[in-house]
């Protein structure tokens, strides 16, 4: 499919990235045979918004990453290579990227950067040696061991013990941060039964900012239901061992008890969006996501694409659906669907969270709003249909029903699965 020019493969299009905007480009250029290589860091494709239920037990790893080579087997034009990309010579058209085997290169005709964000510490990087954060299925297996870990030690330790062993912190009261808060909570009255601690802590006024109004209300106030403290208009300026120290926005400071913190605050572009900027002179805003074109194009250069969350585009938020739509987007200019330079729109077709078993937060629009069963019924499904392969979706439907309807929790049969380093590690520092 491709040649090789002087020890430099060749392809009309390369994608980095193997996030949800990268596969929606790889699938849409399919439909009209353009030929592409996909570049990936890793060999599976995460479906990152259920990265807090592996970490929860809900789930198993391998339902919500799929392997790549598997997603797009039936793409006669479509290659997948494992490796990290070091280097764009943007003149000439070429990146460089290491292999397991060692560095090589790629002559492209268009390039589709969609190498995602990782997580963002506000200038606090220690933080990352002290929490435990939901990026990767590494993360999720780590803090997975760690929740085993706390509830196995408390069950014959004296009250003291216990306390200090289920002591959770949240920080960040996003999606994610709402659901880990929630889902603690449920694993510790419906799994271990047993009282842990979960305080939740968010500098906006509101928990889950994006929904804003009644929804934020509802979730506050669910969440409290089931036992949730929840600290809004409030900052982490320290953590240390056990405890974690906060102040409000009148300026009043209080240290938490916290065995385990889990971090799910703030994001910045990964470093290949550095790379990007440096080779085509792209400005980056502060958290290091490119400012590309109206049609997604970066700097000058109209035949490199930068999708996702390492972007900024019009304030579009840094979600799923956006990084999908602008696959799509740009696969249709380059396969000739779109005239060249085509300003993006993105289609809000709406956003949902979950809070705790049965309750859901979903907004379609400003007026179309629903809560509770309904909007939690409303998640499964959505997230059942993006769930790639029909074997992922029966399994998480069949662990679903085991942890929703019943109250197991299947994923917790993988933890030995998890890398013993770091999560030994974490609990070092934890503990």
């Amino acid at each position: 499919m491709q040649h090789v020019d002087a020890g430099i493969e060749t392809a009309d299009v390369v994608i980095v990235g193997s996030g949800f905007g990268g596969l929606a480009a790889a699938k849409q250029l399919n439909k009209s045979g353009v030929r592409y290589v996909l570049i990936s860091g890793t060999p599976e494709h995460l479906f990152q918004p259920l990265l807090y239920q592996v970490a929860t037990g809900v789930l198993a790893s391998d339902e919500i990453a799929p392997p790549i080579k598997n997603i797009l087997r039936n793409h006669k034009n479509g290659e997948t290579r494992l490796g990290k990309v070091t280097a764009v010579d943007a003149a000439n058209a070429v990146l460089t990227y290491e292999t397991p085997e060692g560095p090589r290169r790629i002559r492209y005709g268009k390039l589709i950067a969609a190498t995602g964000a990782s997580q963002s510490y506000f200038g606090r990087d220690d933080f990352a040696d002290k929490t435990f954060s939901l990026k990767t299925i590494d993360d999720a297996r780590n803090l997975r061991a760690q929740i085993e870990r706390v509830f196995e030690q408390a069950k014959d330790a004296d009250p003291e013990t216990r306390r200090r062993l289920l002591s959770f912190v949240v920080v960040g009261a996003g999606a994610t941060g709402v659901e880990v808060a929630g889902q603690l909570k449920e694993l510790a009255k419906r799994y271990y039964r047993q009282e842990d601690t979960v305080t939740l802590v968010e500098g906006a006024g509101v928990v889950l900012p994006p929904f804003g109004g009644g929804l934020s209300e509802y979730a506050k106030e669910s969440l409290e239901r089931s036992g949730v403290d929840v600290l809004v208009d409030t900052f982490v300026t320290d953590i240390e061992d056990g405890k974690v120290t906060v102040k409000s926005k009148d300026g009043v400071e209080r240290r938490i008890a916290a065995e385990t913190v889990v971090w799910s605050a703030g994001v910045q572009a990964g470093g290949f969006a550095q790379v990007l900027a440096d080779a085509t002179g792209c400005e980056t805003d502060r958290a290091g996501r490119l400012l590309i074109n109206p049609d997604c194009t970066v700097g000058g250069h109209a035949d490199i694409f930068a999708i996702g969350d390492m972007t900024f585009l019009n304030g579009y938020p840094g979600q799923s659906p956006v990084a999908m739509q602008e696959g799509r987007h740009v696969a249709d200019i380059i396969r000739g669907k779109k005239p060249a330079a085509t300003p993006f729109r993105y289609w809000d077709k709406g956003s949902m969270a979950v809070i705790s078993r049965f309750s859901a937060v979903t907004k379609l629009n400003d007026k179309v709003k629903f809560t509770g069963f309904v909007a939690w019924v409303a998640w499964l499904a959505v997230h059942i249909y993006y769930l790639v392969g029909f074997r992922n979706r029966l399994a998480a439907v069949l662990s679903w029903l085991v942890a929703f309807i019943g109250s197991g929790r299947p994923g917790f049969n993988e933890v030995e699965k998890a890398p013993l380093a770091t999560t030994r590690e974490k609990a070092r520092i934890a503990a």
